[in-house]
């Protein structure tokens, strides 16, 4: 082959991976996969659930007191690692109920909702999760939202 033979294919082949590169940057790895996959998502999750447990804001709320006796907290944490590593592009299947259903009884009020949120950017400021994935967790969380804040009260 001669060499402006080779520089032509050279060419080409740089031309056909330019659409690709452009792909891949277009589309970043699932946010499961930055946040470091499931044995991180379950070390946020367990920081997350414990914050929960004794929020003072949370505890006042009567069918949330009564709940946390009769879910094991082990079972939660198992629930919501799997639930986030689904929702984030990961491999589990979450297989507890849909969120309007598990929190319809708890009558959860704007403020507890608002407790939550905190609760959970505490845990993932705690563990150092950049700021892009922050925000698109923090999006998921709030597209929950009106599956579970109910009450309009304090």
């Amino acid at each position: 082959m001669t060499r402006w033979g080779m520089t032509a294919v050279l060419a080409a082949m740089a031309v056909a991976l330019v659409p690709g590169l452009a792909t891949a940057q277009d589309n970043p790895k699932p946010l499961y996969n930055r946040l470091g996959g499931v044995y991180n998502i379950a070390t946020v999750v367990d920081d997350f659930i414990e914050r929960l447990l004794v929020d003072d804001t949370l505890n006042a709320n009567p069918a949330i007191k009564e709940a946390r006796g009769r879910v094991p907290k082990a079972g939660l944490k198992f629930h919501v690692t799997a639930l986030v590593c689904e929702v984030t592009g990961g491999p589990c299947k979450y297989t507890g109920r849909p969120m309007k259903e598990s929190h319809q009884h708890l009558n959860i009020t704007e403020r507890q909702w608002e407790a939550m949120v905190a609760d959970f950017r505490k845990t993932l400021d705690k563990f150092k999760v950049p700021a892009k994935e922050q925000a698109e967790l923090i999006a998921i969380v709030g597209s929950t939202k009106k599956d579970i804040v109910k009450a309009s009260t304090n």
